[in-house]
């Protein structure tokens, strides 16, 4: 248990990240999965970067993993397009 208020107001503060950040990264998970298992429209890849971009920026994942990740499904919807 915190000892002082900070302490309180921080453990509160945690806590509602960590739960923010584990819906944004299972929602991620999601639609990585899904962009995984079937053909990808312009539309779809342009919606995952946007997820990533916005993970990324919140800071839920690293800014290099959004980078790789975005690559991988470039790289993807390259073959299966030709």
């Amino acid at each position: 248990m915190p000892h002082h208020k900070s302490a309180e107001k921080r453990l509160k503060t945690t806590e509602r990240d960590r739960v923010r950040n584990m819906a944004v990264k299972s929602e991620l998970r999601k639609e990585l999965k899904k962009a995984r298992g079937s053909e990808k429209t312009p539309e779809q890849v342009g919606g995952i970067y946007a997820s990533l971009d916005r993970a990324a920026r919140k800071g839920v994942i690293p800014k290099q993993r959004a980078s790789r990740l975005k690559s991988r499904i470039a790289l993807a919807a390259k073959k299966t397009a030709s």
